[in-house]
């Protein structure tokens, strides 16, 4: 599929803003989802627990190899973990860091690597919807590629798991970077010489979360295989010919009927950055988004 062959409607731009409108409370999501499990017939899974972290990148490779990193330098011992990763080839940078990733053999973690036409890894929905619908894990967390799993986190999370049958959780606090420049070195690796990478930890300060934001979405497998990632809203599983602002995120916590509940995860830290490399259009667009993303950063 081409950015020609994208099926664009005329009526887009008026269901998008529809659905964003509905997301926020004014329609009920009994209107588009079908009865998803109640909590009474979702498994209240203990012991040694499996989880799928599904991520997507494009153009975000400098990013990527933190997040890889992070599960190769901090590995489970309590869970056994799927990462997934959604991409395409034609992002060279990031095929080397997959390629480079899938030779470590980690104790606990499967690689997991699927290529998606650029079309349709555009519309970050499409990725995490299919993932849902086929994973086999008992919990599965939605995340982006700037976020990493450090000393701890998976661990504590399996024990904050024990037989929850929530049907979203999420990370209740996370350490972040402030906008972090282009030209910085944490954002500048060689792509001819892959290798682990590391953060320098004064560099993050601790934030409170509220609810499950985008990258911060954990739901139970029951509920991931039943309802998918807004597999109700056709419009969000249909590619597009650029990234798309991941309006959807509100969407599925809408359809679950819950902005989640917080648990005290440990050692959740993203990368901030100013530039949204994976956008594309003219110069003088990439300088007012990060302009507008530094006038408005509170953290």
């Amino acid at each position: 599929m081409s950015a020609s062959q994208v099926n664009k409607h005329w009526s887009d731009p008026i269901v998008s803003r529809f659905l964003r409108l509905a997301a926020s409370g004014l329609v009920p999501p009994s209107l588009f989802q079908k009865p998803l499990p109640s909590k009474s017939e979702r498994a209240a899974r203990t012991g040694v627990l499996d989880i799928e972290i599904v991520s997507h990148c494009w153009q975000y490779s400098h990013f990527l190899i933190y997040q890889l990193s992070s599960l190769v330098l901090f590995p489970p011992t309590k869970a056994t973990v799927t990462m997934t990763v959604y991409y395409n080839s034609e992002d060279t940078r990031t095929a080397a860091v997959l390629d480079f990733f899938g030779k470590q053999q980690v104790p606990g973690i499967t690689w997991n690597w699927c290529e998606l036409p650029k079309e349709s890894l555009y519309r970050r929905a499409i990725g995490r919807n299919e993932a849902a619908l086929a994973t086999k894990a008992d919990w599965i967390w939605f995340t982006d590629c700037d976020l990493m799993f450090r000393e701890n986190c998976l661990d504590q999370l399996t024990e904050l798991l024990q037989g929850r049958t929530d049907s979203l959780v999420f990370p209740e606090r996370e350490r972040i970077t402030s906008l972090l420049e282009d030209d910085d070195p944490m954002l500048n690796f060689d792509p001819n010489n892959v290798q682990l990478a590391d953060i320098d930890d004064t560099r993050f300060v601790e934030q409170t979360r509220d609810r499950a934001t985008g990258p911060l979405q954990i739901a139970h497998g029951d509920m991931a295989r039943a309802g998918g990632y807004c597999d109700a809203l056709s419009y969000y599983q249909k590619p597009a010919e650029r990234w798309c602002k991941a309006h959807e995120d509100r969407a599925f916590r809408w359809l679950l009927g819950t902005q989640g509940t917080p648990l005290d995860i440990p050692s959740v830290y993203r990368i901030r950055h100013i530039s949204k490399g994976r956008y594309t259009g003219s110069k003088l667009n990439t300088q007012i988004r990060s302009s507008v993303r530094q006038a408005t950063d509170k953290h």
